[in-house]
């Protein structure tokens, strides 16, 4: 049975975790760099192929590239892969930022082989989607998908990084956070400001999630968001 580490062991051992986190950025910098504009969609890893939000994340996607956009997922299954596979048919760039978790050990067939960058990192991870994303398309998802919609909003809100169309996709779904962010956080607590709500768009079919990041884009203002 190993000793465990000291307190000072540990410290030092996690100096030696800065390299390794700067190659994870460092690696992810060079590889979207050289990529196109592209939208990022997130959902659940969970939804079903027959189901109508994995068909509707297809045909989003396959909209999205034929627009001249890539799309970026986080290379699993669910909704993750059903934008893979709406860039493949639609013929443009598909990108997967993996990463291994305890319920999602398998990535998706329809990435690009060379543009599948793994990572360990949740926070350079997410880094990754939103320096290179000109939008967000946001399915319905659980925790991750909640975790990187919030981190957007908090750093366009905050002027951290640029403003970009944040689409979410099915008022059903979404209808009880937005409620209570509009009651609780805005009217009761004031926690936010009314404009901040303008940050988002939620829509209900695919050519309408497609038409908000078109009207966006006009002038092919493309760039890293920071």
């Amino acid at each position: 049975m190993s000793t465990p580490k000291t307190w000072n062991e540990m410290k030092s051992s996690n100096s030696w975790l800065l390299f390794k986190i700067m190659g994870e950025f460092v690696n992810g910098f060079e590889q979207m760099g050289m990529i196109e504009p592209c939208v990022s969609i997130f959902g659940s890893a969970r939804t079903k192929p027959d189901e109508p939000y994995y068909e509707e994340a297809v045909a989003i996607a396959e909209k999205i590239v034929k627009q001249g956009f890539g799309v970026i997922s986080g290379g699993g299954l669910g909704i993750m892969e059903a934008a893979n596979k709406g860039a493949k048919q639609g013929g443009g760039t598909s990108v997967g930022l993996t990463i291994d978790l305890p319920f999602e050990h398998q990535e998706n067939n329809y990435i690009d082989e060379d543009k599948k960058i793994n990572f360990d990192y949740f926070f350079v991870r997410k880094v990754m989607f939103i320096k290179y994303a000109q939008a967000f398309v946001v399915m319905p998802g659980g925790f991750g998908t909640l975790d990187e919609l919030f981190e957007a909003l908090t750093l366009i809100q905050t002027e951290k990084i640029k403003k970009f169309p944040i689409v979410l996709y099915g008022s059903d779904f979404w209808a009880g956070l937005l409620d209570w962010i509009k009651s609780t956080l805005l009217h009761q607590y004031k926690n936010i400001s009314p404009e901040d709500l303008d940050l988002i768009k939620v829509v209900n079919n695919v050519d309408d999630a497609v038409k908000h990041v078109l009207q966006f884009h006009t002038k092919d203002n493309y760039s890293p968001n920071f």
